[in-house]
């Protein structure tokens, strides 16, 4: 269902923007969450997918592959925010944004570092502290 112009103004004129985003905060600070999802390497380098909702139903689950799947989940395995887990590499945070986002793909040693990432996150996460 698509509103109208008008629509929209009359249901956010009593809104307050700012106590909802507030109440977002809190609410994620206190573990609580609307969706999660996880990633799992797979043995033959394909990554699930998995969005899940608080009551435990699976919103969607999918099995992707091609190294931007394969960075997303070495990134999110190791906990690390996309500056940390670039700056753990060596690489910049833009040329991670490029691999995540598809528009280019790592080659070579990067390849080669990104698939240890995804295997070993901790090892990952002890590089992001040297």
């Amino acid at each position: 269902m698509t509103m109208s112009d008008e629509e929209l103004v009359a249901r956010d004129a009593n809104r307050d923007i700012g106590a909802e985003l507030l109440q977002a905060v809190r609410e994620l600070k206190a573990g609580r969450w609307a969706r999660r999802t996880t990633f799992e390497t797979l043995p033959n380098g394909a990554v699930r997918r998995r969005i899940e909702r608080p009551d435990g139903t699976v919103e969607k689950e999918e099995i992707l592959t091609g190294a931007r799947w394969e960075i997303m989940a070495a990134r999110a395995r190791s906990g690390l925010s996309q500056s940390e887990f670039a700056s753990s590499l060596g690489v910049s945070k833009r040329t991670l944004e490029n691999w995540e986002q598809g528009r280019t793909e790592p080659t070579g040693a990067a390849r080669r570092l990104l698939q240890l990432a995804a295997r070993f996150p901790d090892t990952v996460e002890r590089l992001a502290t040297i």
